[in-house]
């Protein structure tokens, strides 16, 4: 067996079922769940009438680099979205899904054999990093969220000598857990280090099409394009249609950036076999051509988190994020754990505690404390989870 696989950690909601499985929540409240942000609003019409109208494609491989016509969708996107241009033949690249691309980079980019190969990830992050790292044979050097920066990565508190001897820097913004979002000041720094040090930088932005104030996030194209970095060197963004969409269960998404890199990112991927069906691929062209269900998805999540949040700030340290469609907020005690598990225990609320998605670093785990809370439920649902969620918190205090 790969000794590598001995490096892994469990997954977050692994060490959960362990920590729930001899608890019987009580009977005579139907569960809800908050802790897996699995989108639950409908697929759209369009989508599903693309998938049906293109079963024909099931009768041949498709190309690993995806359909012209799918590339050119997404770089259509793209410059809608965020003003950039894209070449489509060599800049953009579909994938399975971001989870499949994010552990797949990490492959194709480190170079286990350079003494101290290293991988910096935010934390608390989403577990695919470390994964992807460790596989990879890097170790991983995590940089913690800052309270007093609405819980984004502080990557000053990574030092010179680490980033020395960094291969590849994943940033996630609009973030998992906390929805920071990155503005142009902090690319402006990362980019910097990255000419310095020479790393790879793979920009995770699933969440960027959930967002709650007028200005939609800054994504890293264009905070590139703004600082006059047009050849996107050593920059990678990956995103997604399971959150912008509500088709979790289609996998599909897209890498775009360095075209260098994603020339060697195609090789791999050609050998690890991971090609997008073509009738996914006709599914995803309707889906990043039309704009429309994404203005209606994004309105449910606005109304969720304008009802839900002010009831749930009344007992716990909570506030709207930046975007995305979590809350990420403080517990009264601190104890996280106890907390998730009382309330699963005695109001059948499922959420994930903040301690499981971070690691031991810098002295604290950053996300002790606090509980990851996803919206992705219907309204009415949400706003029975935060009654309860009160009652339990008033009840404790």
């Amino acid at each position: 067996m790969n000794p590598l696989l001995q490096r892994l950690n469990p997954y977050p909601f692994e060490r959960l079922r362990a920590l729930t499985k001899d608890i019987v929540p009580n009977p005579a409240l139907r569960p809800i769940s908050l802790g897996i942000g699995e989108p639950k609003h409908a697929t759209p019409a369009l989508v599903e009438q693309a998938l049906c109208g293109n079963l024909q494609e099931l009768s041949g491989y498709p190309p690993t680099a995806g359909s012209a016509a799918l590339r050119e969708a997404c770089a259509g996107w793209v410059q809608r979205r965020y003003g950039v241009a894209l070449d489509a033949a060599t800049q953009v690249l579909p994938v399975n899904g971001s989870r499949e691309a994010l552990f797949a980079l990490a492959q194709t980019v480190i170079d286990p054999t350079k003494a101290g190969a290293t991988v910096v990830c935010p934390n608390p992050f989403y577990q695919i990093y470390e994964g992807a790292a460790l596989l990879a044979g890097a170790d991983v050097v995590f940089a913690n969220s800052d309270p007093a920066r609405n819980f984004a990565p502080d990557w000053s508190a990574i030092d010179d000598a680490t980033w020395s001897r960094t291969q590849l820097l994943y940033v996630c913004s609009p973030g998992n857990p906390t929805g920071a979002v990155a503005p142009l000041d902090e690319w402006k720094m990362l980019f910097e280090l990255s000419d310095r040090h020479g790393f790879v930088i793979a920009s995770d932005e699933c969440y960027s099409e959930i967002y709650f104030r007028d200005d939609a996030p800054l994504g890293a194209l264009q905070a590139a394009k703004l600082l006059g970095r047009d050849d996107f060197r050593r920059l990678i963004v990956l995103t997604s249609l399971s959150k912008r969409s509500n088709v979790p269960g289609m996998r599909s998404g897209f890498v775009a950036g360095d075209a260098s890199i994603l020339k060697s990112f195609l090789l791999y991927r050609t050998y690890h076999g991971s090609a997008m069906s073509g009738v996914v691929q006709a599914a995803s062209i309707a889906a990043w051509n039309d704009e429309a269900h994404v203005i209606e998805n994004r309105a449910l999540y606005r109304r969720k988190f304008e009802l839900v949040t002010p009831i749930l700030a009344e007992v716990l340290d909570v506030k709207l994020p930046d975007a995305s469609f979590y809350l990420w907020a403080g517990v009264p005690g601190g104890d996280d754990i106890a907390f998730s598990l009382g309330l699963l225990a005695q109001y059948n609320v499922a959420v994930l505690p903040g301690s499981l998605l971070a690691r031991d670093a810098h002295g604290v785990n950053p996300g002790r404390g606090r509980i990851r809370m996803a919206l992705v439920a219907g309204v009415e649902e949400c706003l029975e989870a935060a009654q309860r969620i009160v009652a339990y918190t008033r009840a404790h205090a």
